[in-house]
């Protein structure tokens, strides 16, 4: 095959791609539940709700406020300050005294072996009285119908774990770039209607944000004290469910919760190099073929219609299949911000996006291979090769 023939193949072989993440799009679309208004429990089961929170006091308040709000009426809020040096504890105090219905505990030294919020959360848990359990993070901020609904829905599906992807919220231009990748993830790498009936734990993940367990499930597959050791538990403890045949699902939490997760560059810099290559397990291979396939399909359409434009063609380029690419590429971005809360023209920058990911993943790689540690929260969380 000559040069024109192979651009042909591997231009038809980006549309196969993009085909088949837009199956799966529109497969969430219609399958993917939705927290929205369903009948009141009778009776209703009760349910601790959990909040780790070290270093948050630009968060704490809005996200406990929000969740002393809650229409259900059984449930307790427990909220702890894991060893935070601003002014977080300060402000749980205050809102303490204020009201029975939170209960403030102080965490203690992290011991060896755990990172910092699964030690947070596996006190919680211990301290925790509910029949369900829902770990929600300190920057999220809940509708009045939050509670009522999840559990309704976590009742009606028999699930196990549900867990929720939030509405998006984003600041600076760090964000706008980056958020918007974890929602397209969830919305178009794997087809959750799917994903929720098989036994396998691939396609099978969580938002950390928002995990509402049945607590017989939890104690069974071990809670955050089997995955101590995990930077991404959001992955670990999910699959986990399916190991066990329990039952999972992934819902789309956007009308009722919402959440900006990062302020900077900074943040979102460190922040998803911590996760990023923990949340392929560390296989290199697999990682660098993920990003460097992602960076081709993204860029490579683009870059054909611009050497087009200058009258240099690359031999056998289509400039139709290109442009069909970017406009499928576009609209498998839109649908995923348009759900989660995002700005549509936002969709259009997702080139960027895919770029800013890619240089993240080589630096998360890099310092997990090299085991070199990354501050957050004050704290050094530890890379693993």
């Amino acid at each position: 095959m000559n040069l024109a023939g192979w651009t042909s193949f591997f231009q038809m072989g980006i549309l196969v791609f993009l085909g088949a993440l837009l199956f799966m799009a529109f497969a969430n679309l219609l399958g993917m539940r939705r927290l929205k208004r369903l009948p009141a429990l009778i009776p209703a089961p009760f349910v601790s709700v959990l909040v780790p929170a070290r270093n948050e006091a630009a968060n704490i308040e809005a996200c406990v406020r929000s969740l002393l709000d809650q229409e259900y009426a059984n449930y307790e809020l427990i909220v702890l300050d894991d060893q935070s040096t601003d002014g977080t504890a300060g402000i749980l105090a205050g809102l303490t005294a204020r009201t029975s219905r939170l209960r403030l505990i102080s965490g203690g030294p992290l011991p060896e072996g755990w990172v910092g919020k699964n030690w947070a959360c596996h006190q919680l848990a211990l301290a925790a009285r509910g029949d369900f359990l829902l770990f929600t993070d300190a920057d999220t901020r809940h509708h009045p119908g939050m509670l009522c609904d999840a559990l309704a829905l976590a009742v009606a599906s028999r699930a196990d774990l549900l867990s929720g992807m939030p509405a998006q919220e984003t600041g600076s231009w760090a964000e706008k770039l980056a958020v918007p990748m974890i929602p397209w993830m969830a919305h178009t790498t794997a087809p959750i209607p799917l994903v929720r009936l098989w036994p396998f734990e691939f396609g099978v993940n969580a938002i950390g944000q928002f995990m509402l367990f049945r607590r017989r499930a939890y104690e069974r597959i071990g809670g955050h004290a089997a995955v101590r050791a995990s930077v991404i538990e959001d992955f670990a403890l999910p699959r986990r469910v399916k190991r066990f045949g329990l039952r999972w699902d992934l819902v789309d939490a956007s009308a009722r919760v919402r959440t900006r997760m990062y302020h900077s560059l900074g943040e979102v810099w460190d922040g998803y190099t911590k996760n990023l290559f923990a949340a392929f397990y560390y296989r290199l291979p697999a990682f660098t073929f993920v990003w460097l396939w992602m960076l081709y399909v993204t860029w490579v359409p683009l870059i054909g219609l611009l050497l087009q434009a200058a009258g240099r063609p690359l031999p056998g380029f289509s400039p139709a299949l290109a442009l069909v690419a970017y406009a499928v590429d576009c609209l498998l971005w839109l649908l995923s911000d348009l759900r989660f809360g995002l700005p549509a023209w936002q969709a259009f920058l997702h080139p960027l996006t895919v770029a800013f990911f890619a240089a993240v993943a080589v630096r998360s790689a890099s310092r997990h291979l090299r085991r070199r540690p990354v501050e957050w929260k004050d704290r050094l969380v530890p890379t693993q090769g």
